[in-house]
């Protein structure tokens, strides 16, 4: 079943309609979708550079809608929705283990490490975010910067230096996402300690 829907989002990316694809598949993947945007998102950026901050826009507006759909489903729907679709994904295991360690702190890491590189799975955060209640504006504000980050900066990439670029980004982005992820945790126990 994986598999053919990775070959569906696949050839989503050459049809006329791949930004509608591309927004329904980025809404999707933040709340309950397995397969990432970038399978859409990659290929339509290496196809039409000139559109590739056009794609990053509809990827990053539409991701952060599907995560606050995903916090919502947490917050209001666990045990009705969250809990079966987690059970159905293999992913009530990593839930758990992420739910007994977490804080105000690792969830704020968690959304920008999930933002940036999808570790963890950028659904399994989201919803317990809203488990957890997880203050909503600081959900908002930091999936705009992760996800907007993430696209934008893969958008730019992939304009200037194209499938070069891809590879590059398979071997070390999650190393940035890292650093990244470090730098933002930081930042916000910077603020909360005024």
């Amino acid at each position: 079943m994986f598999r053919k829907l990775y070959d569906w989002t696949l050839r989503q990316a050459a049809a006329r309609h791949a930004p509608a694809a591309l927004g329904a598949v980025s809404f999707t993947e933040s709340s309950f979708f397995p397969i990432p945007a970038d399978v859409l998102f990659v290929p339509m950026c290496l196809s039409k550079p000139e559109q590739a901050y056009r794609y990053a826009l509809i990827a990053s507006v539409m991701s952060v809608l599907g995560g606050i759909a995903g916090w919502a489903i947490g917050h209001y729907a666990f045990e009705n929705l969250a809990r079966p679709m987690l059970e159905t994904m293999g992913k009530m295991d990593s839930f758990n283990a992420l739910k007994d360690a977490t804080g105000d702190g690792a969830i704020l890491l968690m959304l920008v490490t999930s933002g940036f590189s999808h570790i963890p799975p950028m659904k399994v955060v989201t919803i317990l975010s809203g488990v957890i209640s997880f203050d909503l504006k600081w959900f908002i504000l930091s999936a705009i910067i992760a996800r907007a980050g993430r696209f934008y900066l893969l958008a730019w990439a992939l304009r200037r230096y194209g499938e070069a670029v891809v590879s590059f980004v398979e071997r070390r982005f999650a190393a940035v996402a890292v650093g990244l992820a470090i730098a933002g945790g930081a930042a916000w126990a910077a603020m909360h300690a005024f």
